[in-house]
């Protein structure tokens, strides 16, 4: 048919001019030619609306607006990276190296300060985009990512390909929207970084098409599958598809050559049209990458190198106390206000009592202070050369603040705890953190409201916060609140009872127990009376649940404070269970078991689910603690190192037929 011809002809050409004006900067066409194209394209989609696509270029002008983000699992974890600060930091990294693997070639690319992004292609087509969340989960961002028009909508290359890299808003943008906030009477943006990471949270996607975000794109997942061994050659590939990745990178043969680079970056860091806050530094062997491997949170063939803090000079006005939802006690500076990093800063952390006596700071002092990581304000030093005997030495409180109960401070650890059960600030504290995005998210009871209804007597514990629904007409009678914004409230709530029990574990605010430490624990008990059973000896035997973390959760589950809470949130019909499935019995149950290659009769998530029913813990990566490589097409490094350390490898079919051994679906 002529018509969807001519639609497929202009679709393809605007995406052209896009990656023309958007990634090479260099148009071959005028605006006004462009808008014809443009205009003739929405035509004949209205006149024609059975060839409608949600990536056609008409689609990325945005106007989708969205109740709240979906959940994504990232199928290989978004890592975080190791940081260096200086020369000795990158020659003890490039040692470590070298002893490992010998002789490697480093990447070096710009850090670029912007918001992390996986972006998913299938079959040519641009199907999801997702933030990097905590690493293991993130948000589905589709709507707004498709608003960027240096992302394309279709590649040339129709396997199955994810991408990562960074949304950023470039400084001109960042001070057109600053501009345009300022003569509305809004509250301006600290920095394009958190412009972009607020932009690209917004649950209406024309506001973000309005933004004018931008992407460079720097990793391609899996990049052995498309027979490549090189990570720059894997960002050549992407460039060939017309994916926008930066075009100032460079390969050094060694560590000097390295920190070259990185001085000639710094002196023009200042003129360039982003902001970026460091270099990363990648070994550009893929094989070699992969036997390094990666901790829990970091990759161990990557390393980012920090650009110097901005230090400034103010006055320290007075030490103050805050309480945290565990009873830990934090001390914090209050500054004179002071510029620091594009944001104005009148508070620093000082961590703990030794952190204080250790380098000398009292009150009245004039202190240097930066931003640790260019975002959490710090002091560094006090300049006791300016002292003119007004300063007091501080001395630390052996009471609380907030409650007045006695403040202890176990052994081995630096800070010190308000052991008090029912002191307020622990309670409000742990119900801004029980609501928190990261553990039961329940949207509209953020912090601001949380001490508000506190304040006013309606939330004094967790349990609370379950009897709201009880007192509806009252809340609707308070100043500011309405009966729309009451009843989405209460929705929330009612919708966090669904919540698995990796998210109600990490709510509780257990003591050592972060976000994978719950997952650990729920996939591992699968229901909160087990895990509640478990004794200290069982937790100490799980992977990654150390003898402290094993202590702080049976002492958590030992008090009947915290068994009575348990025992309500359950009469609110709370869930305790995790979403695991059954575990069968296998030759890969307990079994650490490694994919590598492309996978004919699988996709590698099927794959990765069917060896968890099975018992099988998948990772990443190999070393002599694996037990099994189950192997595809092309598979490359991973299968070499197995056969090097003596690991069992087992094919594709192999592995087929064992399954069907077990009544597995």
């Amino acid at each position: 048919m002529e018509a969807e011809k001519r639609i497929k002809e202009l679709r393809e050409l605007l995406e052209k001019f896009s990656y023309e004006y958007y990634v090479l900067d260099q148009p071959s066409v005028e605006d006004r030619e462009y808008d014809r194209y443009y205009q003739e394209l929405e035509e004949l989609e209205k006149a024609y609306p059975q060839f409608q696509d949600a990536n056609s270029p008409t689609q990325r002008v945005g106007g989708t607006v969205l109740a709240g983000f979906a959940k994504v699992v990232h199928e290989k974890p978004m890592l975080s990276m190791g940081n260096a600060f200086n020369l000795e930091d990158l020659k003890a990294f490039d040692e470590r190296i070298r002893n490992e693997v010998g002789e490697v070639h480093y990447h070096v690319e710009y850090k670029i300060d912007g918001l992390a992004i996986s972006l998913l292609y299938r079959d040519g087509r641009f199907v999801r985009a997702a933030t990097r969340g905590d690493g293991t989960v993130g948000e589905d961002v589709t709507n707004n990512v498709k608003t960027i028009k240096s992302i394309p909508m279709a590649i040339a290359e129709t396997k199955e390909m994810e991408v990562r890299g960074e949304v950023f808003l470039s400084k001109a943008q960042f001070a057109r929207i600053n501009e345009e906030r300022a003569a509305r009477g809004e509250e301006l943006f600290a920095n394009p970084r958190n412009a972009a990471a607020g932009s690209i949270r917004q649950l209406d996607s024309a506001i973000v098409a309005q933004r004018k975000l931008d992407a460079f794109l720097y990793t391609l997942v899996d990049a052995e599958t498309f027979g490549i061994a090189k990570h720059s050659d894997a960002l050549a590939y992407l460039d060939r598809l017309h994916i926008k990745t930066n075009p100032n990178r460079y390969l050094c043969d060694t560590i000097e050559e390295v920190w070259e680079t990185i001085l000639k970056i710094s002196e023009i860091r200042d003129t360039l049209p982003y902001e970026i806050d460091g270099v990363v530094i990648k070994v550009d062997e893929l094989e070699k990458q992969e036997r390094l491997g990666a901790t829990v949170k970091v990759p161990r063939w990557q390393i980012a190198y920090k650009f110097p803090a901005e230090e400034v000079e103010t006055r320290l006005l007075d030490i103050v106390l805050t309480v945290g939802r565990t009873g830990r006690i934090t001390p914090n500076a209050v500054l004179e206000p002071v510029r620091v990093a594009g944001t104005s800063v009148k508070a620093a952390q000082l961590h703990n009592e030794d952190m204080i006596k250790e380098k000398d700071i009292r009150i009245h002092d004039k202190v240097i202070v930066r931003k640790a990581g260019e975002i959490i304000p710090e002091v560094v030093r006090a300049l006791t050369q300016k002292r003119d005997g007004t300063q007091v030495p501080y001395q630390f409180p052996t009471t609380c603040p907030i409650c007045g109960g006695h403040l202890v401070r176990y052994p081995d650890e630096a800070a010190h705890y308000c052991i008090n059960q029912d002191c307020p600030a622990r309670v409000v504290e742990s119900m801004i953190h029980y609501a928190s995005r990261d553990a039961m998210d329940i949207d509209t009871l953020g912090e601001k409201r949380i001490k508000q209804l506190h304040d006013l007597g309606f939330l004094n514990t967790i349990e609370d916060i379950y009897r709201l629904n009880k007192r509806r007409e009252e809340l609707i009678a308070l100043e500011g609140y309405k009966d729309k914004s009451v009843d989405k409230m209460l929705e929330a709530i009612e919708a966090s009872k669904q919540n698995p029990l990796e998210d109600v574990l990490f709510g509780m605010g257990i003591r050592q127990v972060g976000k994978k430490a719950a997952q650990i624990l729920a996939k591992r008990y699968g229901t909160m009376d087990a895990l509640m059973q478990a004794s200290e000896a069982d937790l100490t035997m799980i992977k990654d649940i150390g003898a402290i973390t094993a202590k702080s959760i049976r002492d958590f589950f030992d008090e009947s404070g915290n068994q009575e809470l348990i025992a309500h949130l359950k009469g609110y019909g709370q869930r305790m269970d995790s979403e695991k499935e059954e575990r069968i019995e296998s030759i890969f149950t307990d079994k650490t078991v490694v994919l590598t290659g492309t996978l004919q009769h699988y996709k590698r998530s099927d794959a990765k689910a069917l060896l968890e029913k099975l018992g099988a813990n998948v990772s990443g990566s190999v070393s002599a603690k694996t037990n099994y490589v189950i192997y595809g097409e092309n598979a490359g490094s991973k299968l070499k190192k197995a056969n090097e350390l003596g690991v069992e490898t087992m094919s594709e079919e192999a592995f087929m037929e064992e399954v069907q051994a077990y009544e597995v679906e």
